[in-house]
């Protein structure tokens, strides 16, 4: 039951991460199931992700139960990190971006980088175990 609240709780973003997804299976991409959490990687729509110019490039990203990855290799990579922001979207549900947007614009206020300073990107890093650096 408890399981059920946390995929109702993050759906709304879940549901977003499923069209993207969907759109990145269209485009020649893949996906798999890992430990409850859908993940789609690779494709055109992969590639077109991986040539965003800075701030907006990211290897890979999670929407409420939903990862993902520019290619299969980034995903291995970052799942670890990823499955942490998919346990803040079970915690936060619907307010998850929103607060992961004032930690990161808090961040840049005060001068820091936005990314490795905001709240939840040192939770993941510290819970994923693995160096500080952009994924």
């Amino acid at each position: 039951m408890l399981r059920c609240l946390r995929y109702l709780w993050a759906a709304p973003y879940t549901v977003l991460g499923v069209v993207l997804g969907l759109l990145v299976l269209l485009l020649g991409g893949g996906w798999r199931v890992e430990r409850g959490v859908l993940e789609f990687c690779g494709g055109r729509l992969g590639r077109a992700f991986a040539r965003l110019p800075q701030p907006l490039a990211f290897s890979a990203m999670t929407l409420g139960h939903v990862i993902l990855a520019v290619d299969r290799p980034a995903l291995t990579l970052l799942r670890k990190h990823e499955h942490v922001h998919v346990q803040q979207y079970e915690r936060w549900g619907p307010l998850f971006l929103p607060a992961y947007l004032l930690s990161s614009l808090v961040q840049w206020l005060r001068g820091r980088d936005p990314y490795l300073e905001n709240h939840f990107e040192r939770q993941a890093f510290a819970l994923a175990k693995r160096p500080k650096a952009r994924p």
